[in-house]
């Protein structure tokens, strides 16, 4: 008997126990360091006179007024068509990347692959309404500029989560068909395909979920549809029509959700 007595067990080891007490006061340094940012623009009167002016408002803003229903129906078939329309363009667009991004689908994984990647990256690194301003400015303002803007922010989503999906399809079925002599093209329809459908439609349909609720604000910026009436009405302080138009859009809302979470639970 030497006289050692075995180590005490450490769920952590030291230098773990650092790199986590180095992360924590890292995090406690950017939130101070951001707080202090905050508060030198901050203007504490307002943030003070804060609710009694929302409860203002809110006083201005009941009753909604009902009557301005019917003049918002074509905005909101305007929406409804913004995102309809921008969601098709995005997975028609997003389909053939997502197929380029996989990594046992993809031509060449040297050029493509990447070029792939950037493109999902780029489409989901700019919000809707930043691709809105900038489409609105090159064709004027509209819903055109609505559907492109949609478009271009469905790709990155519907691109990633379908590639991913790709990426994770079963391996045994592909090399039973390629087995019988397929051709890379007869792989893809017969073996690939057939096990993301069942994601893709889930994916198209939570996405066109999304884009109902970001196409009603695009109006804002000039695309068109409820966001446009919302603008208007905010412009000349008609709180009564904003009640209105907050309540049209929520309804659409819960509307969309309830088809997608349907359509998502019969395809899935």
């Amino acid at each position: 008997m030497t006289g050692d007595f075995p180590k005490e067990w450490q769920y952590r080891t030291p230098k773990t126990k650092l790199l986590i007490w180095a992360f924590w006061l890292c995090m406690v340094a950017g939130f101070v360091y951001c707080w202090q940012v905050m508060t030198e623009g901050t203007i504490w009167y307002f943030v003070q006179d804060a609710p009694r002016q929302a409860a203002d408002i809110g006083g201005r803003m009941w009753p909604p007024k009902l009557s301005y229903v019917p003049e918002l129906m074509i905005p909101l078939w305007d929406t409804l068509n913004m995102a309809t329309l921008g969601t098709m363009l995005g997975v028609i667009l997003a389909v053939p990347v997502a197929f380029m991004a996989a990594r046992n689908t993809t031509p060449s994984a040297t050029f493509l692959r990447p070029l792939a990647l950037f493109i999902i990256v780029a489409s989901r690194s700019i919000n809707s309404l930043i691709w809105a301003l900038l489409l609105v400015a090159i064709l004027g303002p509209g819903i055109l500029a609505g559907i492109i803007a949609i478009g271009l922010r469905s790709i990155g989503f519907v691109g990633k989560l379908l590639y991913e999906a790709i990426e994770e399809t079963d391996v045994t079925q592909i090399e039973a068909i390629r087995a019988t002599g397929a051709s890379p093209a007869q792989v893809l329809n017969y073996a690939i395909v057939p096990q993301i459908m069942p994601a893709f439609w889930g994916i198209t349909v939570f996405r066109w979920d999304i884009n109902i609720r970001e196409s009603a604000i695009l109006g804002l910026v000039g695309a068109g549809g409820l966001g446009l009436k919302l603008q208007a009405s905010l412009n000349v302080l008609s709180w009564p029509q904003v009640t209105t138009i907050l309540l049209l859009i929520l309804i659409t809302v819960v509307i969309s959700e309830w088809v997608s979470a349907r359509v998502r639970a019969a395809l899935i």
